[in-house]
């Protein structure tokens, strides 16, 4: 199989996370209820300039130094598929001048994200998230929020077995007096971190806490604390944050620990993780924060507070239950035709369309084969209701609804009515 590509459609009976059924649930759960926070969705494209990702993401990260798929057009100009949707959405907003239509944005979004990374369980090449990103309210009660909105969302799709971690980096100049402790306490040990950290250290320290080398695990024993190093307003507002969580309702454990492995964060973030074993040791089901710098650095004329988060879809599906897609009324019609076929074919046609005009999942076998062999199809489809209809039936404008329950009275299995009594009959608002 590709390795770079997972598959988004299988057979009955394959790995449950790639039915797209429950793929469009998520996807409508997740818009519905951001809505409700007031977002509205936003499609950014899946090509940027690879400078957008370098100035953007950082060039320091491990998105940036190992993991984008870069390439040159014919053009002669540097692309990149976009390893993530944050800094698409803000050279958007840019773009278009979001911000001069309306003072507080809202955008919510689902796609495709591709990162050159070893495939492990719920992670690809090609992988997807949900995300949402809100710009111009530099409020604690905006972090809050979309933490909460986040959280809501994991609930609504019937994951609930999830923490919420949450830390502050506080702002840039808190982070240079933070990376100077850092390169105090790391200096002396240089030549027992990873290599990788080593070339890290005076250009990125805080990335030497997100490694998960046993080196470099060791040498952060003793290392400072970031909440050390945060300023008076750093900490009032992540205070405020924290009180907000509460007077919510969102459980949540500071972690100073935290970091994330992006350079565009400021002050508050969070991740939220799968505490399940669904996922094993790659037990992030998302996270985010706030950004209050990223828009200036990529060129807006003054900074612009913006927070925002983006969860995996294929990690969400692992950790989501296979019951949590509801399933919608589903109708088979079937054409019993012994005489003056080409009327019943018609009649049983026609019945489809109407059934789909009410808005049924409506099935019909255009074999259109014996009786018998459309009832097998019906059956397989595991439908609710089949529509028999025969020549006697078109003659007299009615169909004989056969309810394919088990928990069904003999004399309510099958009736005869008209046909807009047997649409009415299966119709989700009259059951």
């Amino acid at each position: 199989m590709n390795d770079l590509l997972p598959r988004v459609s299988a057979p009955a009976g394959a790995e449950s996370w790639l039915h797209v059924e429950r793929w469009r649930h998520l996807e409508q759960t997740f818009f519905s209820h951001a809505s409700r926070y007031g977002f509205s969705e936003v499609r950014p494209p899946l090509c940027e300039y690879t400078d957008l990702f370098s100035r953007g993401v950082g060039d320091t990260t491990d998105i940036v130094e190992k993991e984008m798929y870069t390439f040159e057009d014919r053009g002669g100009r540097h692309l990149s598929l976009r390893p993530e949707g944050t800094a698409s959405a803000v050279r958007a907003a840019l773009e278009h001048n979001a911000l001069a239509r309306e003072p507080v944005v809202r955008w919510a979004y689902a796609g495709p994200m591709f990162r050159a990374e070893r495939p492990a369980k719920g992670r690809y090449r090609q992988f997807h998230q949900v995300g949402a990103e809100l710009y111009g309210d530099a409020s604690p009660a905006a972090d809050a929020e979309m933490i909460a909105l986040a959280a809501g969302f994991l609930s609504a799709l019937g994951v609930n077995a999830f923490r919420v971690r949450v830390n502050s980096l506080g702002t840039r100049a808190s982070r240079k007096v933070y990376r100077d402790a850092l390169i105090a306490h790391f200096t002396p040990q240089l030549d027992a971190l990873s290599p990788e950290s080593q070339s890290r250290l005076q250009r990125n320290p805080l990335r030497i806490l997100d490694s998960k080398d046993p080196r470099d695990i060791a040498a952060k024993a003793g290392a400072p604390s970031l909440t050390d190093s945060l300023s008076a307003e750093d900490q009032a507002h992540f205070a405020a944050v924290c009180a907000m969580l509460d007077a919510l309702g969102v459980p949540y454990t500071v972690d100073p620990s935290l970091v994330r492995g992006l350079d565009y964060y400021t002050r508050t973030v969070f991740e939220i993780v799968d505490v399940s074993g669904a996922l094993g040791a790659q037990d992030a089901l998302g996270g985010g924060g706030r950004y209050d710098d990223l828009f200036a650095d990529l060129g807006a004329a003054q900074p612009v507070p913006a927070v925002g988060f983006a969860m995996g879809i294929e990690r969400l599906l692992l950790a989501a239950p296979e019951a949590s897609v509801p399933r919608a009324t589903r109708v088979a019609v079937v054409a019993a035709a012994r005489a003056d076929e080409q009327a019943v074919l018609g009649a049983a046609l026609a019945l489809a369309r109407d059934l789909r005009g009410a808005g049924v999942e409506t099935h019909v076998d255009t074999r259109f084969g014996s009786m018998k062999s459309q009832m097998r199809r019906a059956n397989d489809l595991k439908v609710d209701y089949v529509f028999v209809l025969g020549g006697n039936e078109v003659a007299a404008g009615t169909v004989s609804l056969k309810t394919m329950a088990d928990d069904v009275a003999p004399e309510a299995k099958q009736v005869t009515l008209t046909r807009a009594e047997a649409i009415a009959r299966v119709l989700p608002a009259s059951r």
